[in-house]
């Protein structure tokens, strides 16, 4: 390009950081002391590496922009050079309180235990009111998604094992949509991955290889308790009652500002509404989830199973699949015939692989 060449757009949107950017930028240097390092573009001072260069701002690392998420930020944790997420959230409010409940022993140690782990928590410098919580760098469960039934059967097992955890421990999450469901990833990338443009090396210098899930094994994780409740554990059921429409999924028929409901039914409904919208209305090939999907989105509460209840039944359920079946993928009812036999074709050789593996005396992964 010469300098009489118009400058694109995003050219210029790129060298300049936007207002969430900035606040985070100002805050580097106290993160960076409490042991958590921001991307470049976040640092004081930074300059576009890619000015008086031949590159462009999409081919380098600080180039891409930070998300639109004023209380979230990813970062790398200086002891060991881990990726985190750092929220900022309000000091002693329910959200950090829960997670933190969770996070500490004995809670901690249990393996029925899904709750976002909190790896560290502190109080900014220069305001008091302000804290932050560092957790573990999660993916979306969509990024990648579900291949393979049996890795939608592992999901739904630690799913529903989560929530019973919860429900055991008197919270009601009350927001558990497909948004605050997020998966720890970090052994499907043998390399790491990049924090935002995540099918990138986190230098942003090539494609992330990766494994599928039902290979690596990722565990799954309730997030933000923004508008969670929480009751003693041993309150009478008939008054863990609350009022409120807030949450991603309005769907639930018993959402009301008046008149009372039970929160733990309403998780019920809302784990129910994904195994439903995600996967059993899109495949042509999950007919078991249509048992679980009738029961746990019932319009009557009251007829809605436990979360332990349907925890006990998915467990029966996934012993009913051979390691076979649990390797066959998931088959999308707007595939097309041409795509469709193509990738069965793929599925065959894949499992034939595995099968000889299996044979010379490897583990069948998600056996």
């Amino acid at each position: 390009m010469s300098v009489t060449d118009p400058i694109h757009p995003d050219d210029r949107l790129a060298e300049i950081l936007l207002s969430h950017e900035i606040r985070w930028r100002d805050r580097a240097h106290f993160l960076e002391g409490r042991g958590y390092l921001l991307r470049p573009r976040l640092r004081p001072g930074w300059q576009p590496s890619w000015l008086g260069t031949n590159k462009l701002w999409v081919e380098v690392e600080d180039g891409i922009g930070t998300p639109l998420r004023d209380h979230l930020i990813d970062a790398t944790r200086l002891s060991d050079g881990k990726m985190v997420y750092i929220k900022r959230v309000q000091s002693g409010d329910l959200e950090s309180s829960i997670a933190i409940r969770f996070s500490s022993e004995p809670l901690r140690s249990d393996p029925r235990n899904h709750s976002v782990p909190i790896l560290d928590t502190f109080v900014d410098s220069d305001d008091s009111q302000i804290s932050y919580i560092v957790m573990p760098f999660l993916k979306p469960i969509h990024r990648p998604e579900i291949d393979y039934i049996g890795e939608l059967l592992d999901f739904g097992e630690q799913i529903l094992e989560g929530l019973t955890f919860l429900h055991e421990n008197g919270v009601a999450h009350r927001d558990c949509a497909s948004t605050n469901i997020m998966m720890d990833a970090s052994a499907m990338y043998p390399q790491g991955f990049h924090p935002i443009e995540q099918d990138y090396l986190p230098d942003h210098s090539g494609g992330a290889p990766s494994y599928s899930r039902i290979t690596a094994g990722v565990k799954y994780y309730f997030v933000d308790y923004g508008i969670s409740s929480e009751f003693p554990v041993d309150s009478d059921p008939a008054t863990r009652l609350v009022v409120g429409r807030l949450g991603r999924d309005q769907e639930p028929p018993e959402l009301s500002d008046t008149v009372p409901y039970d929160p733990f039914k309403l998780d019920i409904f809302l784990i129910g509404n994904i195994f439903r919208r995600k996967y059993y209305e899109v495949a042509v090939n999950l007919g078991f989830l249509r048992p679980f999907v009738l029961a746990m989105t019932n319009p009557d509460p009251n007829a809605r199973p436990q979360a332990h209840e349907l925890l006990t039944q998915w467990r029966l359920t996934r012993r009913k699949f051979s390691a076979a079946n649990r390797h066959w993928r998931i088959k999308l009812r707007d595939e097309p015939v041409a795509e469709q036999l193509f990738w069965d074709g793929i599925n065959l050789v894949r499992l034939a692989v595995h099968f000889v593996k299996w044979l010379g005396g490897s583990r069948f992964p998600g056996a």
